[in-house]
């Protein structure tokens, strides 16, 4: 192996921990109730943005952020807060399975698009490999089954241009492969302000009203909301997008079991059956990004 792959396959295994730390946001935002979604928000992305910028004045890092265009700054925080408003609006105007499942289709449209990407090439075994893990993480969250409905039409139609935005940030952070990591830290703090306008607008205010609940704030804000886009955008810069956009159909995954070993769901069948589909696209993908 080259240092170039060596360098490639470091930076996808960054970008799937992003996956592994979103594995942990259900957990944590279950211990975090009853705190509205966008009040929530607003105070882990205050965490994260907080602990980039302590990461940024021990590296040195600050000065870069100065040199960072205004229009990278404008499509990170768009990416970050648009996809989190359009995510919860979707699931208040229409059956959560349903528009969680379409929203989740932003891994599938990152492989899709990726080839219109420079220097990138999508191959069969790809968009099959995408397909299969989209096909297994949908056994799980939409377990309950299909309930369609025609009053459902406007939250389907916000999941799926919250699905749309993810993806597109995604493979936008790729074509600014120059923009620094540390300029999260400031998508992080624009999408904090943001959430807090749009809860102090749309919610009432609740705190958490035990130790669990503050310790679950804080996690979120460390981790799955904090840390993980940091990571993420190392991955989507500098790894291998297809493989990255198929392995993050194992959120889902690594997310039911995560409950299941805290006691909140149940193992089941299915579960079984959506590892193994989710694992065989993540073999093709492998397959189609070794042959290139």
């Amino acid at each position: 192996m080259t240092s170039a792959q060596s360098g490639k396959t470091r930076a996808t295994l960054i970008g799937f921990s992003a996956v592994a730390l979103w594995a942990l946001l259900a957990l944590f935002t279950v211990g975090a109730q009853p705190v509205p979604a966008l009040q929530l928000n607003a105070i882990c992305f205050a965490i994260g943005g907080t602990i980039g910028l302590i990461w940024c004045a021990a590296t040195g890092t600050l000065p870069l952020l100065r040199a960072v265009p205004l229009r990278a700054y404008a499509i990170g925080t768009a990416g970050l807060f648009g996809y989190h408003y359009l995510y919860f609006s979707a699931l208040s105007l229409a059956p959560p399975a349903e528009a969680g499942l379409i929203a989740y289709l932003w891994p599938l449209l990152i492989v899709l698009f990726s080839g219109l990407l420079p220097g990138e090439r999508l191959r069969a075994g790809h968009v099959i490999g995408a397909l299969v893990a989209f096909g297994g993480a949908a056994l799980i969250v939409a377990k309950s089954g299909f309930s369609a409905s025609a009053e459902a039409l406007p939250g389907y139609a916000l999941a799926f241009l919250c699905a749309l935005t993810w993806s597109s940030y995604s493979l936008i952070s790729r074509r600014f492969g120059q923009v620094p990591t540390a300029a999260v830290t400031v998508y992080c703090l624009a999408t904090s302000v943001l959430s807090l306008v749009a809860h102090l607008a749309l919610e009432d205010t609740v705190w958490p009203a035990t130790t669990l609940g503050w310790a679950s704030v804080a996690a979120l804000g460390l981790g799955p909301v904090g840390l993980a886009f940091f990571t993420w955008d190392i991955g989507v810069k500098r790894g291998d997008i297809q493989m990255l956009g198929t392995l993050s159909y194992a959120a889902p995954l690594l997310s039911t079991t995560v409950l299941i070993l805290a006691g909140f769901a149940a193992a089941s069948p299915r579960l079984l059956l959506a590892a193994v589909m989710i694992a065989a696209g993540a073999f093709l993908a492998a397959m189609a990004s070794r042959k290139r």
